[in-house]
């Protein structure tokens, strides 16, 4: 398995349950029960908190010291998938966000001619006096905004287009 840490990529071994660093044995990582995480690295001991996981992207941020980490898990079936070029193919390709539920629309956070990326915020919802984050569920750039703030919606109305 590799880990990519801030941009840099490291094989990574699993030898008695506990991961290490190929290119570095003696680093090892372990789960405390309380799910922290117990790194040993060059007679150093580093205690990490898990603080987010996405596991469709296999990536995870940690806290480590204060700091945010990012962590990207790849295994040998995403090397295999990605040579092969069938990793673009799990990449949704969006036409359009519709509305999950009737609301109304508090902000739109978007423009014609923005890039976004799978996960950015598109616009707030209010439904049933609770404010929702409706978010892109792939790459896309928009082409339309279909509502305007203060408009109200119903369920399956279209929102956003996208090119």
């Amino acid at each position: 398995m590799k880990a990519i840490i801030q941009g840099q990529e490291t094989v990574l071994q699993q030898i008695d349950g506990v991961w290490t660093p190929e290119k570095n044995p003696e680093a090892t990582v372990s789960v405390l029960p309380d799910g922290r995480l117990l790194l040993h690295v060059s007679n150093k001991v580093f205690t990490a908190r898990l603080m987010d996981i996405n596991r469709v992207e296999k990536t995870l941020i940690l806290s480590l010291n204060g700091k945010s980490v990012s962590v990207t898990l790849k295994e040998p079936l995403d090397d295999l998938l990605h040579s092969m070029g069938l990793d673009k193919m799990a990449v949704a390709k969006v036409s359009h966000v519709k509305a999950p539920m009737p609301g109304l629309v508090l902000n739109v956070l978007v423009q014609p001619g923005d890039e976004v990326k799978k996960g950015d915020k598109l616009l707030v919802l209010e439904a049933m006096k609770m404010e929702n984050i409706i978010k892109a569920a792939g790459d896309g750039k928009v082409a339309r905004i279909a509502v305007d703030k203060g408009q109200a919606v119903d369920k399956n109305q279209i929102l956003i287009e996208f090119e």
